[in-house]
């Protein structure tokens, strides 16, 4: 039996008798793909950092992944907690944080001072990650909340792009110390902004109204965050791995493979708009879901020792699908909930699952290349899209029946 929303789920103030309040929704994602930008501002100047910090290659890959470590262990606490913040205010505390250790980081000398910066700036990052898609389904009406969900759930791969495209020249004419800085005030104007345009109304720690959500609540959220972890776990390392594979199996430079992963990596954003703009002419997220089994064959394009051409376009459907199914993921978030008030405990459930799969997937891609040979994950990420477009399905065929713009 599908659940029923609580008779006395309240309507929202921002949410009641308005349109989409598109300008502000767009202040909330350009809030996320800053803080995106912080997540991979150390991948552009890795050489110099491990120079001047006398690090090793393992230490900067600390550094880096330090941020979604901290997603992967505490998003669904962090979805618990923001119900005590709210989300306006959850996600401006978010990005002062990131501000605030960016510019610590930039001002770090060795590895323990810019590994603790990198975990204040991972609960920064894991505030916004939560507060985002909560508050851009507040701000979105009934008809358009798929589709805004869906066009957030790019924030991640416009935010690694402009980072890795601005970064490298920043840091070039800067040094790295003038690029993390240069970030962090960025990341702290946003901070501003963000607040300024936010309403006032249900700004304070009683935004998230109702009762907080048990265990049992979680559970077709938890299969919406499966689908997302599993998607993350066979098609981001793909990603992260390509300049390998570039490099070592078709005599690519490395700028060249550099070059050609960042606009690869950007058709995860294509991805999510594609999927935005199918859901705002009606299509549903089921339907949407089964387009993600095309991307298959796409997997033994890249791994299966075929010409550089097909693996490039092997990645690149890799990438679309990642966008496309993280923004059915979003997308379907409010359609499964009990109430619209547990967004952001069902936000921070995501958030993790995505967080994990991110964390988990290179290290694992990498021991089966190892031992088995890079034919070996063709299996790994064919069993792992069909097991994500399933749970997606699953979950998608819960939607609540819920009166029109309830909260």
């Amino acid at each position: 039996m599908k659940s029923e929303p609580a008779p006395d789920t309240p309507v929202h103030p921002v949410q009641a008798g308005r349109r989409s309040r598109w300008a502000t929704i767009g202040v909330v994602y350009l809030g996320g793909v800053v803080a995106a930008m912080s997540l991979g501002k150390f991948a552009p100047v890795g050489p110099a950092v491990t120079e001047q910090l006398s690090l090793s290659l393992s230490q900067l890959g600390w550094i880096i992944s330090a941020v979604v470590g901290v997603g992967a262990v505490l998003g669904l606490p962090g979805g618990y907690l923001m119900r005590r913040f709210g989300a306006q205010g959850s996600l401006v505390y978010g990005l002062v944080l990131i501000a605030v250790a960016s510019a610590a980081s930039a001002l770090a000398g060795d590895f323990a001072g810019l590994l603790a910066a990198r975990l204040v700036e991972g609960f920064g990052y894991l505030l916004v990650t939560i507060a985002g898609p909560v508050l851009v389904l507040r701000l979105a009406d009934e008809r358009d909340r798929s589709a805004a969900l869906s066009i957030w759930a790019t924030f991640v791969s416009v935010g690694l792009f402009a980072s890795t495209l601005v970064g490298g020249a920043a840091g070039d004419a800067l040094g790295w110390h003038g690029w993390i800085g240069l970030l962090a005030g960025l990341t702290l104007l946003m901070a501003v902004a963000v607040r300024l345009r936010l309403p006032r109304s249900g700004a304070g720690p009683r935004v998230a109204a109702g009762p907080v959500p048990r265990l049992r609540a979680l559970r077709w959220p938890g299969v919406l965050a499966a689908s997302f972890c599993l998607t993350a776990l066979v098609t981001i390392p793909v990603i992260v791995l390509l300049p390998t594979l570039l490099i070592d199996q078709h005599g690519h430079s490395a700028a060249g493979a550099g070059a050609g992963t960042s606009v690869i990596s950007l058709l995860s954003a294509a991805g999510g708009l594609l999927a935005g703009m199918l859901l705002r002419r009606g299509a549903r997220v089921g339907a949407l879901a089964l387009l993600g089994l095309l991307a298959v064959p796409a997997a033994w394009l890249v791994y299966g020792g075929g010409p550089l051409a097909g693996v490039l376009a092997g990645a690149g459907t890799l990438s679309l699908a990642n966008g496309f199914l993280a923004a059915l993921v979003f997308a379907a978030l409010p359609l499964i909930l009990e109430r619209l008030d547990h967004a952001d405990v069902g936000s921070g459930l995501v958030a993790q699952a995505g967080s994990l799969g991110s964390l988990l997937g290179p290290p694992m891609f990498g021991e089966v290349a190892a031992t088995f040979g890079f034919a070996a994950l063709v299996p790994v990420i064919a069993g792992g899209l069909v097991a994500a477009v399933a749970a997606l399905l699953l979950a998608g065929g819960r939607a609540v029946r819920r009166p029109p713009d309830a909260a």
